[in-house]
C-alpha cells in the first residue's frame, strides 16, 4: 500500500470539502512507467472511495503515483461541489494545478467527481485550459483518459455516463486511509428530495450494491489488515429497498459480522426512515457493530422541517432517539444540522436550540444555509442574510460544546478501548487514537502515552485498552492500561 499524507476535513458536517490527498515520494522505474502522476481529493469519505478505485485503476494500468505534482506527466482533481464553500474549494484547486500546468509543471489537468459531474461541459467552457473531464459514473474511465491526455489525443475531451442501477465495483482499490481502516460504499445516490440537497443531480437515484459485492469488498478489506470498517452512503438505512423490494442493512450487517479481522463496524449517514426495531435490535446485539450512530437531522422543528422536505417529523424522531438511547447500551449520537434555512424564524431557531439541549448529542455539526442555484430551496421566499444563518450555527455550537466537553469529562478514570491511528510527531511514546465514540477525520482524539514504544515499536493499528487520565475541550488523553 502506497504511503500517503492526508490533510482532512473541518469537523462541521457529513459531507465537508477538505480532503486532499498527497502521496509521498515513490521511486519510479522508466522501463515499466506508462507515466505519472498526482492525486487531489477533496470532499465527503463516499468521494474518498472514488479516488481510492482511481489511483488503484491507475496503477494496474502502469500509472506511477508520485509524491508531488510539480514534474508529474498529470494531476487528477477528484471535486466536491455539496456546497458552495465546497464549489469554491474545487475551483481554487484546479486552478492551483491549471497555474502549474501553464508554467511546466505538469502536462496535464484531469477534472473528475461532484463539480465535474454537476458543471457537465460547463466547466470546460469555464475552464479551456482543463484537458478532460470525467463525470462521477465514468470514473473507471480514468485510466483511458490518462492514456489519451498523454498521448495527445485530444478530440474526446469529456467523459459522462448515466447513473447505473446499481451501485459501482469498488474493489481493487489503492487506499490513502491507515491500513487498519477504511471506507466501504454500500449504495449509491439518494431518493430523498430534500429541498436544499443538489447530490440527486450529482450522484443519481438510490442505488444498491448487492450484499454479495459488498461482502467481497469487505473481505478483501479485511485481508488488507482492517480491522474498522466504516459504512457510508447517501442514505445507509434505505440499503437494499430498490433492489430488494425492502431494506436489507440487518441482512449485510449480518454477514459483516462474521468477517475474520473486522473489530469494529461503524454506521454513518443513517436517515431517520427506515430505522426498524429489527435494526436496533442487530446494532444493540452486535459484537462488531458499535454503539456509534450518525443520523443527519437537519432540523427540529416541523415548519422547517417540512420546508426542507425532509418527510420526518420531529415527534417520530424523537420516539426514535428514546428508542435508540433506551435499547443500545452505551450508545453515541452524531447529526448534523442546518441554521438560517429560508423562512427559519427565531421561534423555529430556539425549538432547534432546546432540542439540542435536550438530547445531548455526544457529536454534532452545523452547517449555514447554502443556497444551491438549481434546488428547489433556492426558489422558496424569506432568505435569511448570511450573518443570521452564522449568528444562529454560532449559537448552536455554543451549546454543543458545553455538551460535548462534559462528555469528554465524564470520561475521565475510566478504561476504554483506543484505535491507535498514528504516532504523535512531538513524543515517540505518545500516539494519537480514536474510542469508539470517534469516526475518522471528523471527531476527537485521545492523546495515548505508552512508555517503552517508539517508531520501532509500532502501536498503530492496535486496539489498546486505554485509561482516561484528562480530557482538554473535545479531546482526551490516557494512559495504556496494564
Amino acid at each position: 500500500m502506497q504511503s500517503l499524507q492526508i490533510v482532512t476535513p473541518e469537523s462541521s458536517g457529513s459531507c465537508a470539502a477538505g480532503t486532499t490527498v498527497m502521496p509521498a515520494p515513490q521511486p519510479v522505474d522508466p522501463a515499466t512507467c506508462r507515466g505519472t502522476f498526482a492525486m487531489v481529493s477533496l470532499g465527503c469519505p463516499k468521494n474518498l472511495v472514488d479516488t481510492e478505485r482511481m489511483l488503484g485503476l491507475l496503477r494496474d494500468d502502469g500509472w506511477q503515483l508520485v509524491g508531488e505534482p510539480q514534474g508529474s506527466d498529470l494531476v487528477i482533481v477528484n471535486t466536491c461541489a455539496f456546497i458552495d464553500a465546497s464549489r469554491e474549494e474545487s475551483y481554487a484547486a484546479i486552478h492551483e494545478m491549471l497555474d502549474l500546468k501553464k508554467t511546466g509543471g505538469t502536462r496535464g489537468v484531469i477534472v473528475a467527481g461532484c463539480l465535474a459531474e454537476r458543471q457537465k461541459e460547463k466547466l470546460l467552457d469555464e475552464l479551456p485550459d482543463v484537458d478532460a473531464v470525467i463525470g462521477v459514473f465514468s470514473r473507471d474511465e480514468v485510466a483511458r483518459s490518462a492514456e489519451r491526455l498523454i498521448g495527445r489525443l485530444g478530440e474526446q475531451r469529456s467523459i459522462f455516463k448515466p447513473a447505473p442501477a446499481r451501485a459501482l465495483d469498488d474493489s481493487g482499490r489503492m487506499r490513502v486511509t491507515p491500513r487498519h481502516m477504511a471506507y466501504l460504499k454500500i449504495s449509491e445516490g439518494c431518493d430523498r428530495t430534500c429541498t436544499f440537497c443538489a447530490i440527486p443531480k450529482m450522484r443519481g437515484k438510490h442505488a444498491t450494491k448487492p450484499i454479495e459485492e459488498v461482502v467481497r469488498e469487505a473481505r478483501e478489506l479485511a485481508a488488507d489488515g482492517v480491522k474498522e470498517l466504516v459504512i457510508v452512503a447517501q442514505d445507509t438505512t434505505y440499503y437494499g429497498l430498490d433492489l430488494y423490494g425492502e431494506t436489507r442493512l440487518v441482512e449485510v450487517l449480518a454477514e459483516l459480522e462474521k468477517i475474520e479481522g473486522l473489530v469494529w463496524i461503524r454506521l454513518m449517514y443513517l436517515y431517520p426512515m427506515y430505522f426498524t426495531d429489527q435494526l436496533i435490535d442487530a446494532i444493540a446485539a452486535s459484537t462488531k457493530v458499535i454503539p456509534y450512530l450518525d443520523m443527519p437531522l437537519q432540523h427540529a422543528s416541523d415548519p422547517v422541517l417540512k420546508r426542507m422536505q425532509r418527510r420526518v417529523a420531529k415527534g417520530p424522531t424523537e420516539e426514535l432517539l428514546a428508542k435508540l438511547r433506551d435499547r443500545i447500551p452505551g450508545l453515541v449520537l452524531r447529526t448534523t444540522l442546518i441554521t438560517g434555512f429560508p423562512g427559519e424564524t427565531e421561534e423555529q431557531f430556539d425549538e432547534l436550540v432546546e432540542f439540542v439541549r435536550r438530547w445531548r448529542f455526544e457529536r454534532l455539526g452545523v452547517f449555514t444555509y447554502s443556497l444551491e442555484p438549481d434546488t428547489p430551496a433556492a426558489r422558496l421566499d424569506g432568505h435569511l442574510p448570511e450573518e443570521v444563518k452564522q449568528r444562529r450555527r454560532d449559537a448552536v455550537m455554543r451549546e454543543q460544546q458545553k455538551i460535548a466537553h462534559a462528555h469528554a469529562r465524564a470520561q475521565v478514570g475510566a478504561v476504554v478501548d483506543v484505535i491507535i491511528d498514528r504516532q504523535s510527531d512531538e513524543r515517540e511514546d505518545v500516539w494519537i487514537g480514536r474510542t469508539r465514540a470517534d469516526a475518522p477525520d471528523i471527531d476527537c482524539v485521545v492523546y495515548v502515552t505508552a512508555p517503552g514504544t517508539s517508531a520501532a515499536r509500532p502501536l498503530t493499528g492496535m486496539i489498546l485498552p486505554v485509561e482516561i487520565v484528562a480530557s482538554s475541550g473535545y479531546d482526551l488523553a490516557g494512559v495504556v492500561a496494564e
